[in-house]
C-alpha cells in the first residue's frame, strides 16, 4: 500500500510530461526576409526552426487607392510564405511587413492624415493578412518628422489595433499582431513618436539598433552598430535608454541585430586604420553596405573591438566593420539583462550558413536552460517532502490510528487526482496538447438533464449527441457511446488522442472526457448552427447560405485541413471528411469534427496501408478502396467533393445529367468540359461581388477529385488557387469513378452503385481488393 501511495506522490509531481516545457513561447526571435534577395536565399532554405517569427517583407501602400498592395512579382512569394516556413517550423509566426519609408514616406503621409484613408487601408491590410496566411503586421520606416504627422500615426495604430480585435470577434480567429520598425532614438529633430499610443496598440517596436555611420555620409571610419561607444558616438545603449526613458516599456522593444556591415576606402592606407580614420567614401559596393555572407569568404581573421562591442578587418585600402558572432552573443544577452522581448535579425539571406541566427539562437536558450535546471532541483525537494510526508502517514495509520480514516480520504483525492493525469497523460500522447477535463458521470447528467430527448441533437455511427449545459453557463455538446454502436473502443481512444492534441480555430475542440460505470463519452464545445448538411441539401434552409457565407465556410474548411496536414507536429488524415462533419457555430464559422476514424503519422511519411476501409461512401478515393492506401490526397479528394456539393448543393447519392446516369463528379466534369458550369452551381448562388468564383472554384474542385492522387493539389496548392483569382491553374482530368473510363476495367466489380448508392452512409469494414 505505501508502495503504491508513493508511486502516486511521484507521478503527481514529476508528470511525464515535464521533459517538454509547454509554456508560452515569450522571447521573440525574428527575422527579415527579403522577396528581392529570393534568388540568394529561397523561402523554402529558411531555418525557420531557428525563429519565432519570420517576416515576409515588402508589401508597400498603393498611391492612389491608399490600399495595402503587393507587387505582382512578389506575389507567388508571398502567398505561399507562411505555408513553406511552416513545413520546418509548425509554430512559427509570419508578419507581412510594409514599407512606409523614403520615397513611400509622402504616401503614407497623406494616408495617416485622413480618417476615410486609414480606413481603406486598415481594410486591406487584414484582408490581405488574412487571404495570404500572415498572422501579423510589421510597419516598417517610419521616421519621426514632419512628413508624417505623429499625433495622426498614434490615431491610425489605435484604429489598427481596435479593427483587428473587432476582426477577431467576429471571425473567431486569433488577432492579428502589429508591430512597427522604429529609428534607434525616440525623437528626432523634436519630433517624438506616439509613444503613448505605441505602448497602447504596438505588439512590440523592433529598434533598427544599425546604420549609425555609413561611408555615403560619413568620411571617416565608424562602428555602424556599436552596442556601447565614448560619449558623443552614437551607440546602441544609448538609444535604448532613451526608449525607456520616454516611457515605453522594455517588454515592447525588440532589438535589432545588423547582418550586414560597411566598407570604407581609407583615404591614407599606410596609417592607422582603426575607428576614426579618415576616409574618401564607400568601398566594395555602391554605398558600401556588405552582407556577412560576403564578408566571412574573404576569409580574413577580423579584430574584436569588445568596448563598441564590434568586429572589424582591413584589406589593402578597404577597412569593413560588421557584427560576428561574438557581438550577435553580446547583444543578445544585453537585450535578456535589460528585460526585452527579444530580438530581430536584418537580413536572413546575409547569413554565412546560418553561423549568426544559431548563435542568437543558443544565447537565447541559456537562460532557459538554466531555468529548467532550477525547476528539477526545486521538484526534486517538493518529492522529498512529499515522500516524507508520505511515509508519516503510513506510520500513522498503522501503527497509531489502526483505523482506515485518514487516509481513506487522502487516497480517495490521490485516486481521483491520479485518474485525471492518467488520463491527460494518455491523450496528450507527446503533442504538448492542454490537458482534457476529466468529467464525473453525475456533471454531465445534470448537465444534460438525465440524457433528456429534448436536448438530444442527434445521433451517428458513435452514438447519440446531447446538448448540455455545465454550471459555470458553458454550452457543451456531449457524444456518448452507444452499447449497440458499431464503433468502440478504438475509435473512442482515437478521438481523444488525436483532438487532445489539436488546437485550432476551424476544428472543434474536445473539452473533455467521461469513463465513469463503463461509459465512454466525449465532450465538446458546443456549434450552435449544427452541421453544414442541415442547410446545403434542404431547398428552404440552403437560401441561409449566400456565398459570401459559403466562401467563408470553405475557407475555414480550407485552413482546418492546412492544420492537420502543414502546419501541426504531425500529418493527420481525416478520413471521413463530409458536410455532416462540418459543424457551424454562431458566426457561422465552419469547424471539422469527428477524429474517430483519423490517422496519424509523422512528417517523413508520405503514405500509409490499411486492410480495414473505412469512411463515407462517395467521399472515398480510388486508391484507397482498390489498395487500402491513404495519404494526404485522401481528404484532398473528399475536400474536392464537399467543394461541388457547396457550390451545387447537390447530393452524391443521386443522378444526374439527361439520362440521369451520371454521378456528382461526372456531372460536374462534363458541363465544366462543355462550358457550361452555371447549370451545376446553385442558382440561388451570386458571385458578383465576390474575389472568389463559383467556377474557380469549380475547376479547382475538379482538380482534387482526379482518379490518380499524384494528379490532385495538395491543400497548399488549393488554398492558394483559392485565394488567387489571377494564378493560371491547370485542366482537370476526368475524375474518379467515372463510368465512361472504368466501363472495361477488372475493377468494374466494385460498381459505381456500390461507391455512390447512398449519401453519408460510414464504410466500417471493406477489404480492398
Amino acid at each position: 500500500m505505501a508502495s503504491k501511495l508513493l508511486f502516486l506522490l511521484c507521478f503527481l509531481i514529476l508528470p511525464p510530461k515535464l521533459s517538454c516545457s509547454s509554456n508560452p513561447q515569450t522571447w521573440v526571435r525574428a527575422g527579415y526576409w527579403n522577396a528581392n534577395a529570393k534568388a540568394e536565399l529561397s523561402v523554402s532554405d529558411i531555418k525557420s526552426a531557428l525563429f519565432t517569427h519570420l517576416i515576409c517583407s515588402f508589401a508597400f501602400v498603393d498611391s492612389t487607392t491608399f490600399l495595402l498592395k503587393i507587387n505582382s512579382s512578389d506575389d507567388p512569394s508571398f502567398s505561399t510564405f507562411s505555408g513553406i516556413v511552416r513545413r520546418r517550423n509548425p509554430s512559427i509566426t509570419t508578419l507581412l511587413s510594409i514599407w512606409v519609408g523614403k520615397n513611400e514616406a509622402p504616401t503614407f503621409a497623406g494616408l495617416v492624415d485622413r480618417s476615410s484613408k486609414r480606413k481603406a487601408f486598415i481594410d486591406s491590410s487584414i484582408k490581405t493578412a488574412r487571404d495570404y496566411g500572415f498572422d501579423g503586421f510589421d510597419l516598417c520606416g517610419v521616421m519621426p518628422g514632419s512628413s508624417t504627422n505623429m499625433t495622426n500615426l498614434g490615431t491610425l495604430l489605435a484604429e489598427w489595433r481596435e479593427a483587428v480585435a473587432s476582426e477577431s470577434r467576429n471571425s473567431g480567429k486569433s488577432p492579428l499582431l502589429l508591430v512597427m520598425s522604429s529609428h534607434r532614438v525616440p525623437r528626432l529633430d523634436s519630433v517624438s513618436y506616439p509613444i503613448e499610443s505605441m505602448n497602447s496598440n504596438l505588439d512590440w517596436v523592433h529598434i533598427n539598433a544599425y546604420d549609425y555611420y555609413v561611408p555615403t555620409v560619413d568620411n571617416f571610419t565608424a562602428a555602424h552598430a556599436a552596442l556601447y561607444a565614448p560619449p558623443g558616438t552614437a551607440n546602441t545603449d544609448e538609444g535604448i535608454r532613451e526608449w525607456l526613458n520616454s516611457g515605453i516599456s522594455a517588454s515592447k522593444l525588440v532589438l535589432g541585430l545588423p547582418y550586414h556591415g560597411y566598407a570604407w576606402e581609407l583615404a591614407d592606407p599606410g596609417h592607422d586604420s582603426g575607428f576614426g580614420s579618415p576616409a574618401s567614401g564607400p568601398a566594395i559596393t555602391m554605398d558600401g553596405s556588405i552582407g556577412y555572407k560576403i564578408i566571412k569568404s574573404v576569409g580574413v581573421n577580423p579584430v574584436y573591438n569588445s568596448t563598441y562591442v564590434v568586429s572589424y578587418y582591413k584589406v589593402g585600402s578597404n577597412w569593413i566593420n560588421f557584427d560576428d558572432v561574438e557581438a550577435i552573443k553580446a547583444k543578445v544577452s544585453y537585450a535578456k539583462a535589460k528585460g526585452l522581448l527579444g530580438y530581430c535579425v536584418f537580413q536572413l539571406a546575409n547569413d554565412y550558413n546560418w553561423v549568426l541566427s544559431q548563435a542568437a539562437a543558443q544565447g537565447s536558450h541559456r537562460d532557459q536552460f538554466i531555468k529548467k535546471h532550477l525547476l528539477v532541483i526545486i521538484l526534486v525537494i517538493v518529492v522529498i517532502v512529499i515522500l516524507l510526508t508520505g511515509a508519516f502517514l503510513y506510520y500513522l495509520e498503522m501503527r497509531i490510528f489502526k483505523f482506515k480514516g485518514i487516509m481513506f480520504v487522502v487516497k480517495k483525492t490521490l485516486s481521483k487526482l491520479g485518474d485525471k493525469i492518467s488520463a491527460d497523460a494518455d491523450v496528450d500522447n507527446g503533442h504538448n496538447s492542454p490537458n482534457l477535463q476529466v468529467f464525473s458521470f453525475a456533471s454531465i447528467k445534470a448537465a444534460t438533464n438525465d440524457f433528456s430527448s429534448k436536448n438530444k441533437l442527434g445521433e451517428g455511427g458513435f452514438g447519440p449527441v446531447y446538448k448540455g449545459k455545465l454550471p459555470n453557463e458553458q454550452d457543451i455538446a456531449v457524444k456518448r457511446l452507444s452499447k449497440t454502436s458499431n464503433q468502440g473502443l478504438e475509435e473512442f481512444k482515437n478521438e481523444v488522442t488525436l483532438t487532445a492534441g489539436l488546437q485550432h480555430v476551424n476544428l472543434v475542440r474536445v473539452l473533455g472526457i467521461c469513463t465513469e460505470r463503463e461509459e465512454k463519452m466525449l465532450v465538446y464545445e458546443y456549434m450552435p448552427n449544427g452541421s453544414l448538411d442541415f442547410y446545403l441539401f434542404d431547398p428552404a434552409r440552403r437560401n441561409l447560405l449566400d456565398w459570401k457565407k459559403r466562401v467563408q465556410i470553405i475557407e475555414g474548411v480550407t485552413q482546418g485541413l492546412l492544420y492537420l496536414q502543414e502546419y501541426s507536429n504531425f500529418t493527420i488524415i481525416h478520413r471521413d471528411l463530409k458536410a455532416s462533419n462540418i459543424l457551424l457555430d454562431g458566426n457561422m464559422n465552419s469547424k471539422i469534427s469527428d477524429f474517430g476514424v483519423a490517422r496519424l503519422f509523422r512528417k517523413d511519411v508520405l503514405e500509409a496501408n490499411t486492410s480495414r476501409i473505412v469512411g463515407t461512401y462517395g467521399f472515398v478515393p480510388p486508391e484507397y478502396v482498390k489498395r487500402g492506401i491513404y495519404s494526404m490526397k485522401y481528404d484532398v479528394y473528399s475536400f474536392g467533393v464537399l467543394l461541388l456539393q457547396i457550390i451545387s448543393g447537390k447530393r452524391t447519392s443521386n443522378y444526374y445529367g439527361c439520362n440521369e446516369n451520371l454521378n456528382l463528379l461526372e456531372y460536374a466534369y462534363e458541363l465544366w468540359k462543355e462550358g457550361q458550369g452555371l447549370e451545376f452551381f446553385d442558382p440561388s448562388l451570386d458571385d458578383s461581388f465576390s474575389s472568389c468564383k463559383l467556377m474557380r472554384c469549380m475547376q479547382v474542385a475538379l482538380l482534387c477529385v482526379q482518379e490518380n492522387s499524384a494528379d490532385r493539389p495538395s491543400m497548399l496548392e488549393v488554398s492558394t488557387m483559392l485565394k488567387n483569382e489571377v494564378l493560371g491553374i491547370n485542366a482537370p482530368k476526368q475524375p474518379a469513378f467515372s463510368i465512361n473510363k472504368d466501363r472495361d476495367k477488372e475493377n468494374q466489380s466494385l460498381s459505381r452503385e456500390t461507391l455512390l448508392s447512398a449519401n453519408d452512409v460510414t464504410i466500417t469494414q471493406l477489404v480492398p481488393r
